[in-house]
């Protein structure tokens, strides 16, 4: 250990500090390219949105979004063991009409056809049920990263007002592994922000 620190003591201050500004801007520059990635080569899934409780409209510049799949019957993951809130799962949606609808819920990816996706969620409520408080119960309520969204300054009011309406849509790009990341918000169809890649 004191070999290692008279290494270092060695090394001219100015190199430490930029090394370390190198890798805090590594690890930035890999968030971004990441997210452009799921972006760019993600599989477009629209998602139904559903009101919100009116405490939880606008909390500064975001909009609170709530998705048809957000709350699903367990099916045949009733009493079945969870990790208790926050336990992964991954619902299989496949296109009915103009939206992704849910097919059924796992608590492991599971292999899909055609035009099916797994998009991939936590349990916030529903998987804390049965004598030991850790099976899913008989329906699920899960969140998926993709609750919120961010518009400009002033704006959240006539989305949350078309969002309750039942005229907001979400695109989202959906990646093999079910991560899902906001790719336009749509109002009556007509897209009115889409996400840039970087």
């Amino acid at each position: 250990m004191n070999g290692l620190l008279d290494f270092l003591g060695r090394i001219p201050k100015v190199l430490l500090f930029a090394a370390v500004a190198i890798i805090q801007v590594a690890l930035i520059a890999m968030m971004v390219v990441d997210r452009a990635r799921v972006l760019r080569d993600g599989t477009e899934v629209t998602l139904a949105t559903r009101p919100v409780d009116p405490r939880d409209f606008l909390r500064g510049d975001y909009v609170v979004l709530n998705y048809e799949i957000s709350s699903l019957p367990a099916g045949t993951l009733k009493d079945t063991p969870s990790s208790g809130k926050g336990t992964v799962v991954y619902v299989k949606a496949e296109p009915k009409g103009n939206v992704y609808a849910a097919v059924s819920v796992h608590k492991e990816p599971v292999a899909v056809t055609g035009n099916e996706v797994l998009i991939r969620g936590r349990a916030s409520g529903g998987a804390t049920c049965g004598p030991d408080n850790m099976s899913f119960c008989e329906d699920l309520r899960l969140r998926f990263g993709i609750e919120s969204y961010f518009v400009p300054q002033g704006e959240g009011r006539e989305i949350e007002n078309a969002r309750n309406q039942g005229k907001v849509t979400v695109v989202a790009a959906v990646t093999r592994a079910g991560r899902a990341v906001i790719k336009r918000l749509l109002i009556d169809g007509e897209p009115v922000y889409q996400e840039p890649l970087y």
